[in-house]
């Protein structure tokens, strides 16, 4: 198998394991098993690590795959539509921690139930992408700078 394949398949692997540690760091945030009182610090930090995943995926990743698959467009727009509804969440849970960093239970029990919608809406994004693009990657498409963003290791 020559290196650029080689690669290309542990693209659609690495994806896979960073939608996995995005997901953990939800789950950590929702039952407060991160060990930290600090929710405001750990949910600015898991909303940064995701916007930055998603980021790299719409600047980067997902141009070249439309470059190299024509007919992956409909389903990276749809990809795409799932992005701006997560950011919208996403959004959502920063200014409800920005809110709460002296909270009352009331507004921790709000950000939790923003983090269990977004964890359910993650979840399914997640295994969509990786069964609508893993195929392509392990295609092999150009890497023009996108890994970076989008296997950045979470927060």
């Amino acid at each position: 198998m020559d290196e650029t394949r080689s690669r290309a398949i542990a693209w659609s692997r690495q994806l896979a394991e960073v939608h996995a540690r995005l997901l953990d760091r939800v789950d950590a945030l929702r039952d407060g098993s991160d060990g930290s009182a600090d929710l405001l610090t750990h949910c600015l930090s898991f909303c940064s690590a995701l916007t930055t995943h998603h980021e790299g995926e719409d600047g980067g990743l997902f141009a070249e795959l439309v470059r190299a698959r024509p007919d992956l467009a409909a389903t990276v727009a749809a990809l795409r539509e799932d992005h701006q509804l997560i950011e919208n969440i996403v959004d959502a849970v920063r200014t409800l921690a920005a809110e709460s960093a002296q909270a009352a239970a009331e507004r921790r029990a709000a950000i939790r139930a923003e983090l269990d919608g977004l964890a359910a809406i993650m979840e399914s994004h997640f295994r969509y992408e990786e069964r609508a693009i893993g195929a392509a990657l392990d295609g092999g498409i150009e890497d023009t700078g996108w890994t970076r963003p989008v296997f950045a290791p979470p927060g």
